[in-house]
């Protein structure tokens, strides 16, 4: 009688295709994370520049309308941040997974004075108004 050797290839067959799959997770894995962290830092980013630029045309609007003029917009920030207000701009610092800084800036027109907004994790509520009788407009957040 022969002996069967289609044992004996299933076998070796198993070994070469798991040893080459751990080979494929080991390089696939790493590319992947570094895919993704890149994918949701480009995400963050192009959300908090539609936000500032809700904030700006907001700013632009109420400078448009002149005194007594107020606009609120609602602004969802993934982390705490601080936005930076000047003479004619808005901007922000942002973290990103590598720990490396991205700054976001809008320009606008308006009569604001230069300050610092801290938001926290979450939404946060934005007020532009410029009140009668004032010479300035103002942003706070309620």
């Amino acid at each position: 009688m022969m002996p069967d050797k289609r044992g004996q290839i299933s076998l070796e067959y198993l070994l070469i295709f798991t040893i080459s799959l751990i080979i494929l997770i080991v390089f696939t894995l790493p590319l992947s994370e570094m895919t993704i962290k890149n994918t949701l830092d480009i995400s963050q980013t192009v959300d908090m520049k539609s936000d500032l630029s809700k904030l700006s045309q907001a700013i632009k609007q109420v400078y448009g309308q002149g005194q007594g003029s107020r606009q609120t917009v609602l602004i969802h920030s993934p982390s705490s941040q601080k936005l930076n207000i000047g003479n004619n701009y808005i901007s922000c610092n942002l973290k990103l997974k590598d720990n490396s800084n991205k700054l976001i800036k809008e320009n606008f027109e308006s009569n604001l004075d230069k300050s610092t907004i801290s938001l926290s994790k979450g939404d946060n509520v934005m007020v532009v108004e410029w009140p009668d009788g004032s010479k300035n407009m103002k942003i706070y957040k309620q």
